[in-house]
């Protein structure tokens, strides 16, 4: 059955504007998203056949437009409406505040939103002033799904122009490990030495997974403790 046909009160739509979106299930939310289905397959039908296709709803939010037109009835508008719904999300999430950083957790807490549900790894770049105010978090550059490049100098170059005093940076394992690669390790020593030739504080570099972060240590901090993973919170 069309969703047009069903009564009004029923309709996903409908449903949405009376109850609140808390009422309706995952796919009928979608079924809002894609707007129609097609040849006899309802919006709420074809939904849940995206849905299925990508495996979970947590899947499908990583999903790039182009692996959703794979689904019969899924058209480029679609799948670009979808992709567009859930970057939205991401990116509210991601607006920034003047929150303080003052541990590890806190440049978690504020680097997560960047990096959490991406399919490919980001680099985060969190400035921050004298006083650990954040002034700027931005993702600098995003790589393949197990690796990106940490361009020290466009990081330093990142933050003086931004007019911070110190800052952190932070990159997503989407295969879910927190242990850092000889990379990881390098471009951390690195990035250290670059902020105190040119006098800015470098607060730590994190991996961070949808679940958890970990800290990696430089080659001058205690490797004893300093880099155990913590979870992340909602």
């Amino acid at each position: 059955m069309r969703v047009k046909d069903l009564p009004a009160t029923e309709r996903p739509r409908e449903r949405l504007l009376s109850r609140g979106p808390s009422a309706l299930a995952d796919r009928e939310l979608l079924a809002i998203l894609l707007g129609s289905g097609f040849h006899g397959t309802s919006a709420v039908d074809l939904a849940a056949q995206v849905i299925s296709h990508c495996g979970d709803l947590t899947s499908l939010s990583r999903s790039e437009a182009h692996r959703l037109l794979a689904v019969p009835g899924i058209g480029p508008a679609k799948a670009a409406r979808v992709a567009a719904a859930f970057d939205l999300v991401r990116r509210a999430a991601a607006q920034p505040s003047r929150t303080r950083i003052t541990s590890s957790s806190d440049l978690a807490s504020v680097a997560a939103p960047l990096l959490r549900g991406h399919s490919r790894e980001r680099l985060a770049v969190i400035v921050c002033d004298a006083r650990g105010a954040v002034l700027r978090r931005t993702v600098l550059t995003e790589g393949g799904t197990d690796h990106t490049l940490v361009p020290v100098r466009e990081v330093i170059t990142s933050v003086l122009t931004s007019g911070g005093a110190s800052f952190g940076i932070a990159h997503n394992h989407p295969s879910g490990s927190l242990t850092p690669s000889p990379a990881d390790l390098a471009a951390t020593d690195h990035l250290s030495l670059a902020a105190e030739t040119v006098g800015l504080r470098f607060l730590d570099h994190l991996i961070v997974t949808d679940t958890a972060w970990r800290r990696i240590p430089t080659a001058r901090s205690s490797p004893a403790g300093a880099s155990g993973a913590d979870e992340l919170g909602p």
